[in-house]
This record gives C-alpha cells, structure tokens and sequence, in this order.
C-alpha cells in the first residue's frame, strides 16, 4: 500500500522530491539510502493500475532504457524486469531487429534480453517498488508553489505545498534537502528569481519537432509477428524530408507505431493521413505489417519546439538545500531514447556524491554546486550528440550563451560513421555507433584518432573531411581532435 504523509512539523531528516515520474522516483530511492524521511509529491493522483496520466503528456509515446539505463535501474531495483514480463511486456531476445538509413539497411536477430514496454506499465512498476522502500511517503494531487528560504536566501528549507483538489490552501513543508524532478512543467527558474536569484542563459536547440503514435491490437491469427519481430526503424532522411517511422511490439499483444520529424513538419495525426503516411515510408514493410493489426485508438501527437540545456551549475549563489535532476535540467530529442538512461545516471551519480558526503570528515558546503557540475558531466555528451544529429535537418538552429564546440566536425562525421557501418555491414562500427548514442560508451572511444582515420578513408568525403583537418593540424590528427572535439568527462560512465 502507498505511504501517503500528513505535512506538519518533522524532526527526522527529511527531503522532498517534486515530481513522481520516472526520475524522481529513482532519486526517491537514492535518497531513502541517506535520509530518515522521503516525501515524494505530485500533481497526479496515481492511477490504481499501469495507465497514463495527465501530468506526463508524452507518456502515450515510446519510451526505452538503453543498456546503460536498465543496468542501472537493475541495480536499484533487481528483478524489477520480471514485475514488467509478469504483466505482459515482451522480450526482445532473438527477434528480427531491422534499422534501414538512407546508407542501406541493416537487419538481424536481437541477441539481448531487454523487455519492450509502455510508459505507464514501467512507471508503475517502478512505483510500486518504491512504495516498499519505508523512509519514502507519496503525496499526490498536490503541487510545491514556492521554495521556503532562509532570509538571506543562501539556503532552501522547504517548499510551499498546495493541494489541487483543497480550494487552494497551502502548506509549509520543511525538509533539509528539495530536489526538482518537475520535468519540462518546472518552475524552478521563476521560483529563484522570486528569491532574487538569477539563472544563466539556457542553451536551445530550436528543433521544431513532431512525433505521433498509434497502437495496434494484434490478431490471434497473427500472433506470429509478435514472436517473429522486435522492432523495425526506418529512419528519416534529412536530405529527402520523409518521416522516421518506429514499429514495436511492446506488451500484451500491442504494437506501438511512431512517425517522427524536426524541422516543422508535423506528423499527421489523424486516422486516414496517418495510415498513409506509415505506408509511403521509403521500406514497405512496416505499412504491410500494420494492415495486418486492429488499430486500438487514433493518434496521438506532440510537439516539442525547443529542447533546452539549463546551467544552473554557473550560479555562484546557488543556495545549498536544492537541486535538480531530470528534464527540469536538460531535454532531449526523445527519437533517441536517452530521456530515461539521463535520468538514471543522474540519480546514479547524485548517489555517489551523497556517499562521499556523507562519508567526508568535513561536509562540503558547495556540496549542491558539486553536484550540478557532476550532472552537467552527465548532460554534455547527450546533449551534443543530439545537436550533432538533429542539426542536419532543415530548420533546425542552436542557440547558447557559448558556440557548441566541435558540433560542425561532429554534425558531419557522425552521419560517415554511420554510412561506413551500415554500407560496408561493418557491425563493429555499427554497435560502437549505437553504443556512444545510447550512453554506453563515451564518445571519447568513437572519435579516438584510430577510428576517425578508418572511416574517413572510407570515402571521398571522408577523404576530404580528412585532409581538412590534417591541413588545420599540422598534419596531426591526435592534435586537431584534441583541439575540435568536447573534452567529455568519463566519470559519468563508470560503473558504481
């Protein structure tokens, strides 16, 4: 049964987690390892079964861990991928995984174990594990308006509480330590600046991007497809304009079909474009599929115009008592399935920050600015790498406070890895690829001058791109990356 909280006066350690999706569960684990008492609100009241909710709009789409992900979340919840199989979640083990560029195709059996699943069913699962964590209570349908400060403002306290469904009354909750999990709905800006405080510039990526999905009742007749497939991604072409189209199958026979594109051009969303849409995708195969499932609802649709990176960690006067973790930092380009995999490395690492605090004979005061940089190393690499591949499509523009370093060598020799992999069927290049854009590997281990020097020879362009920068280099490759390519931190993939 949930542990729901009555606020009042506290006299353990308490801290409070503003948000109840996936990431701020996850932290609510965390922080049960170091605090007596952890309140978890939100503005949902939580479904009694594995359902979508109002306050997770993008919920209805796609959403996956990464390997990296599902290691991490294993370690915090072991076994937790069998509560997901129990309740009708697919895996994905030796079905037929086909990823079709404009370079060719590549297609083969899926030789690991991961489960296919919906938002809401992986939300509830995790949920429910950490309603058993004891030093964790839930207060839903409730909504934090305010940061309680110290009057010099150099510390939070709490947060101001509201019940949606209370005509309004609000509530001081005191707690040592609050950490924003609000998502991309986060105030968190405009509560500092009521304190005073100022944030950094944002950096955006002005992508304008588009995704709607549909899901699909599959026959007892055709049950087939289900063990025959895991999933089939035909990506979109940024020369050409088309779509990205996504078929899975993710639990209790549903499929789950996504059309995606930046740069302004929307997905149709209703029933007879969306149908077409799906069936004049570059590869036939997914239209032909699809004619053979019952659809379950109409699209959905959502939009995204900006992504964002917040630089909290720049502000001298970050008051201690506060952080932030999640999209309420950082968002990304959700075609990659990074979302989830961010979240769970940040928890992971403001794990390990709690435990050297904890353990240190001198606690740190600048112990939350420690923290924000550390996330930020987490943030860096995703962030470019969706840059990188989201600006080869028309319309797309960055803007920042600092000009993103590397990003033009990166936007050009990504898409070379990739077409050396995919028309060469080099699947070593192909998993290293997929690796670095999933947060497996550092991008450090793709853009080592060994490999750079093999793919660029690969091609004419390549071969251009090469003499470009032996010419800038003096002739040293090791030199010119060093100077053109981010310096990303591989701290943040070590593993705990």
């Amino acid at each position: 049964m949930m542990n729901t909280y009555d606020i009042g006066n506290r006299e353990k350690r308490r801290a409070l987690v503003m948000g109840g999706s996936i990431g701020g569960l996850l932290t609510a684990r965390v922080l049960a390892d170091f605090y007596e008492e952890v309140l978890v609100i939100d503005k949902d009241e939580f479904p009694g079964e594995p359902a979508d909710r109002s306050g997770t709009p993008q919920g209805y789409h796609p959403h996956r861990f990464t390997p990296r992900g599902k290691t991490i979340v294993e370690r915090f919840f072991p076994g937790y991928e069998e509560d997901l199989f129990k309740l009708g979640a697919l895996s994905s083990l030796n079905k037929t995984v086909t990823n079709m560029n404009e370079y060719g195709t590549i297609s083969g059996p899926y030789q690991r174990n991961d489960l296919k699943f919906s938002r809401a069913l992986l939300e509830w699962v995790i949920r429910e594990r950490v309603k058993r964590i004891p030093q964790v209570s839930f207060l839903p349908g409730h909504e934090a308006v305010q940061l309680m400060s110290t009057p010099d403002c150099k510390k939070v306290t709490g947060a101001v509480i509201r019940g949606r469904s209370s005509g309004g009354e609000e509530t001081p909750c005191e707690a040592d330590l609050v950490v924003d999990t609000g998502g991309r709905l986060s105030k968190l800006t405009k509560w500092l600046e009521f304190m005073g405080l100022e944030a950094p510039a944002s950096d955006y990526l002005n992508v304008e991007l588009g995704y709607s999905t549909r899901r699909y009742r599959v026959p007892a007749a055709k049950e087939h497809l289900v063990k025959e497939w895991d999933v089939i991604n035909i990506a979109g072409q940024p020369a050409a304009g088309t779509f990205t189209g996504v078929l899975s199958f993710i639990e209790n026979n549903v499929a789950e079909m996504l059309l995606y594109r930046p740069g302004g051009q929307y997905p149709p969303t209703k029933e007879d474009e969306y149908e077409k849409a799906a069936a004049n995708l570059p590869d036939p195969v997914i239209g032909e599929i699809l004619g053979e499932l019952e659809p379950a609802a109409p699209p959905r649709g959502f939009r995204v115009p900006q992504l964002y990176r917040r630089h909290f960690e720049q502000m001298t006067d970050w008051p201690a008592g506060l952080l932030v973790l999640g999209d309420a930092y950082c968002i990304y380009d959700p075609i990659f399935g990074q979302g989830m995999t961010v979240a769970a490395i940040e928890a992971e690492t403001l794990e390990a920050c709690l435990r050297k605090q904890s353990l240190a004979p001198v606690p740190s005061p600048a112990f939350e600015r420690s923290v924000l940089r550390g996330l930020q190393d987490v943030i860096e690499p995703a962030w470019w790498l969706n840059c990188a591949a989201d600006l080869r499509w028309e319309g797309v523009t960055y803007s920042g406070a600092a000009p993103l370093k590397g990003i033009e060598f990166g936007r050009k020799y990504m898409s070379l890895v990739l077409k050396y992999a995919t028309a060469e069927k080099n699947m070593k290049f192909f998993g290293l690829y997929w690796a670095v854009n999933t947060l497996t590997l550092p991008p450090g281990q793709l853009f080592h001058p060994d490999i750079v020097r093999e793919v660029l020879s690969s091609s004419e362009e390549g071969r251009r791109l090469l003499d470009e920068l032996l010419a800038e280099g003096s002739g040293s490759l090791d030199a010119v990356l060093v100077e053109i390519v981010p310096a990303f931190s591989e701290t943040a993939y070590e593993t705990v």
